[in-house]
């Protein structure tokens, strides 16, 4: 109406510009309006009957669900045609990563919703196709209602041919010399392969590691150029390697704030000295062994021009960490009844990364007081140095002790971030201790013996993981020849070798084993301090049974260890996403005689339950003794970080 009205307003205003004559057509106010223009949609018939509303709670109801019906929410699930899934896993899983569909499946949407991410997707799926070299696929979508519950949205994908390279082109590589020809098979990309965006990325990856593992510090990747032939389905590939020049190894050079230790030790963790050909790997792991220590928060490496052009030196930058720690802990269990525990650390009170512990527990069963000296990477690299001074008064099942101790030994360390094949301990232990058997016969005397122990290990690491392996083995073995003096002066060598074995059952099954024996050779059960003698029973040995509660018993029914050890266990590790369950078997006794022997053992059984958790599996089994004696609990509980072997 308002567009009919201006248009006759215009054409009477241009009349009367050209002409100053009245005109002779005169507008007549009652005058009919014009039609109208149809535009294809019908007008509502004012004289129409209003609808009717509800008459009663149960029709608005059963009306909210015929609307619920038509526009509200369902649940949907996805199916995708037209793919080969064994041969295009890597298609499939890369589009359920980031598909908007399937982050929804199962979840309530309307049809709208539902729509818009199927058109999405769509065009998702068509890019994935194309970044594994199917430049051609088309995808078409359809939403179709499965059941009254749930709708179908179904991808249909046409890949079409796969386009592959005509020609591959790497350039500059020749100025490497002798190398150029190893580097250009790092990057594994060749005529008549497909156009696969991955593979050439993650050939310009490694080729741009490689190259600085080989003595090019300062080398530039240019990012791979793709021209496609869509007539010929075929495509080039064009890069550019500028390599800088070969370098040797330089100088470290240290900077930052409050640093906790100077170049020559970094120099000393480093895999590389000077003059070495440069090689960027080791420099990945000169920062992985800095963050390990403890003492800095962030490292930054990187590879500088020296005054020397046949030399990189290496820039070290070192923000320090805390080094303060206090820790207390405090708890209560059958077997040791109250206890609590308090330390404070310095991890670089000695220089460099001498950290210094000073540990106290008190407890209705031990008292400790003591310090303890431990630095890393001694002299050498994942080499340290323990100490300690301490004294203790405990009351074990087995015995009693008030002892005076001092230690030195090197050791050859293993840890998560570098779980070493082999590893070995030295050292020496002095001691003083006043000891008696924990008998309940009447006025049992206490000695006093004074002990010099010379222990070894030497351990083989054959497991893919440090707390929760599941293939391979360990066997380690423990000598520690001893001079004790009590009544005399007597010699004797205590011995003990561990070995276990684990094997994949599946993928949710691992078999464990183990097995442990021990002896103690050149002195009789009762010349032995009681507490240098062998004992079985506990969480970490046989399941089922109390701590140290498996051997030899006096009149009193009370442990009293023996010269020798036999113990084994097999379990079924079974994992259940993040939970586990552990059904075990564990056996073994201590003997009197020098040598162990392989029979009358104590069985305990019982299950295990599993949390595997960012820094390790936490485990706690309950276990009961099948043959057990006078004196044994029918129910024993076991708790730790990592698996029970």
């Amino acid at each position: 109406m308002a567009l009919v009205m201006l248009a006759s307003l215009a054409s009477v205003n241009g009349a009367s510009a050209q002409s100053t004559e009245p005109t002779a057509q005169e507008l007549v106010p009652d005058s009919p309006m014009a039609e109208m223009p149809d535009i294809g949609v019908d007008w509502p018939d004012m004289q129409a009957q209003e609808a009717e509303l509800p008459s009663s709670p149960d029709e608005a109801a059963e009306a909210a669900q015929r609307a619920t019906e038509i526009v509200g929410e369902r649940r949907y699930r996805i199916v995708i045609e037209g793919l080969d899934l064994a041969g295009k896993s890597s298609v499939i899983e890369r589009f359920n990563s980031v598909s908007t569909l399937k982050a929804g499946e199962g979840k309530p949407a309307n049809v709208a919703q539902i729509d818009r991410r199927a058109r999405e997707d769509a065009d998702l799926l068509s890019d994935v196709l194309r970044a594994e070299g199917y430049y051609d696929a088309n995808v078409e979508t359809s939403v179709e209602a499965g059941d009254p519950r749930q709708l179908v949205v179904t991808l249909r994908a046409d890949p079409g041919p796969i386009y592959r390279f005509s020609q591959v082109q790497v350039t500059g590589l020749e100025e490497t010399g002798a190398k150029s020809e190893e580097l250009r098979n790092v990057f594994a990309v060749n005529p008549k392969d497909a156009v696969d965006a991955d593979t050439v990325v993650q050939a310009e990856t490694d080729l741009a590691n490689r190259i600085k593992q080989k003595g090019f510090p300062f080398a530039k990747v240019s990012d791979p150029e793709v021209l496609v032939d869509h007539d010929a389905r075929t495509a080039t590939l064009t890069m550019h390697v500028e390599p800088g020049g070969e370098r040797k190894f330089g100088a470290i050079v240290l900077t930052g704030n409050k640093l906790p230790f100077d170049a020559k030790h970094v120099g000393r963790i480093s895999r590389f000295k000077t003059g070495e050909v440069f090689d960027q790997s080791k420099l990945d792991d000169l920062r992985r062994a800095l963050v390990a220590t403890g003492l800095v928060s962030q490292v930054r490496i990187t590879p500088v021009p020296a005054s020397d052009p046949v030399l990189a030196d290496v820039a070290v930058v070192l923000e320090p960490a805390k080094m303060r720690t206090i820790a207390a802990e405090a708890g209560y269990s059958t077997g040791e009844g109250i206890r609590a525990e308090v330390s404070w650390t310095h991890r670089n009170l000695i220089r460099p990364e001498g950290a210094v512990t000073f540990r106290g527990v008190a407890g209705t069963r031990e008292q400790y007081l003591g310090a303890i000296l431990r630095q890393s990477n001694f002299r050498a690299r994942d080499q340290v140095l323990n100490a300690n001074i301490y004294a203790s008064k405990v009351n074990r099942t087995a015995y009693e002790a008030r002892t005076l101790g001092l230690g030195l030994g090197f050791e050859r360390q293993t840890n998560i971030i570098w779980q070493k094949k082999w590893t070995w301990s030295l050292g020496t232990e002095l001691l003083a201790s006043r000891e008696r058997d924990s008998t309940k016969i009447a006025n049992a005397p206490r000695k006093t013996f004074f002990i010099a122990a010379f222990p070894g290990t030497l351990n083989y690491d054959g497991s893919d993981d440090l707390l929760d392996p599941s293939k391979g083995f360990r066997i380690g073995l423990r000598l520690s020849p001893e001079v004790s003096r009590q009544s005399g002066t007597f010699t004797y060598a205590r011995a003990q070798f561990d070995g276990s074995y684990y094997l994949p059952a599946g993928n949710r099954v691992v078999l464990a084993g183990r097995v442990r024996v021990g002896s103690i050779l050149g002195a009789g059960t009762q010349s032995i301090a009681p507490s240098r003698r062998f004992y079985s029973g506990g969480g970490g040995s046989v399941r089922g049974y109390g701590y140290q509660l498996i051997g030899p018993r006096d009149a009193a029914n009370t442990p009293i260890g023996g010269r020798s050890l036999t113990e084994f266990a097999v379990e079924a590790r079974i994992r259940l996403g993040s939970f586990g369950i552990v059904p075990f078997l564990d056996g073994g006794n201590v003997y009197t005689s020098p040598m162990p022997k392989f029979s009358k053992f104590r069985l305990g059984t019982g299950i295990g339950a599993r949390y595997y958790s960012s820094f390790g599996p936490i485990r706690i089994d309950v276990g009961t003794p099948l043959n057990r004696q006078t004196g044994d609990s029918r129910i024993t509980v076991a708790v730790s970080l990592g698996q029970a072997f």
